[in-house]
């Protein structure tokens, strides 16, 4: 499994940055930013694309500006336009039965009640990396679920994330560089740090 293609999963526009559902922006920004990449508006992936090189390879990076729930729709154009497949794919995305700021990578499983994963599987296909961030769970379960995850987090939260992003950081290097399940084994100890790993 090569990675070409990785993707923050969010919604655009400023009522929802920063919020627990656009973590996976939040994450893909922080990497561009990282590696020195620029952004730029594609209309025919209805998206936001950067290039990074790593070697002799050009991966993309992509924010889909669909929405969260047809993020399909604009990833599944990548892929078509780049003759590649769901497993050249990683999506970054919140989960909310993760514990706050834990991480866990896969490549199989449901889309456990989120749509652009819904979406994703139904216009991609299984098959695809993920890179799953906790982002804790309702804080009482007469909650609507859209209410939480578009929420914003708290000031101690926001801290926990700043605090963890040069290890999310590291474990992108990492799933890029080798190989899958060397990356799997390393990110889902419980408390894997990228010092763990090497």
């Amino acid at each position: 499994m090569s990675i070409a293609v990785i993707a923050g999963l969010g919604n655009p526009g400023a009522r929802y940055a920063h919020t627990r559902h656009n973590i996976g922006f939040d994450l893909i920004e922080n990497f561009a930013s990282a590696c020195g990449a620029k952004w730029k508006k594609q209309a025919r992936f209805e998206a936001e694309v950067a290039e990074i090189v790593r070697g002799s390879r050009k991966l993309l990076l992509v924010k889909p500006q669909t929405f969260m729930n047809a993020s399909g729709r604009s990833l599944g154009a990548v892929l078509r336009y780049h003759k590649l497949t769901a497993q050249n794919l990683l999506v970054i995305y919140d989960d909310i039965t993760l514990d706050l700021a834990r991480c866990k990578l896969s490549t199989t499983g449901r889309a456990g009640g989120h749509n652009g994963i819904t979406d994703l599987l139904e216009k991609v296909g299984p098959g695809f990396g993920r890179f799953r961030i906790g982002v804790g769970a309702k804080p009482h379960k007469a909650m609507d679920l859209a209410d939480f995850v578009l929420s914003q987090f708290t000031e101690d939260e926001k801290i926990t994330f700043k605090n963890q992003m040069s290890i999310y950081l590291a474990h992108l290097d990492r799933i890029i560089d080798s190989d899958m399940n060397a990356a799997m084994n390393c990110i889902n100890q419980r408390n894997a740090s990228e010092h763990e790993c090497n």
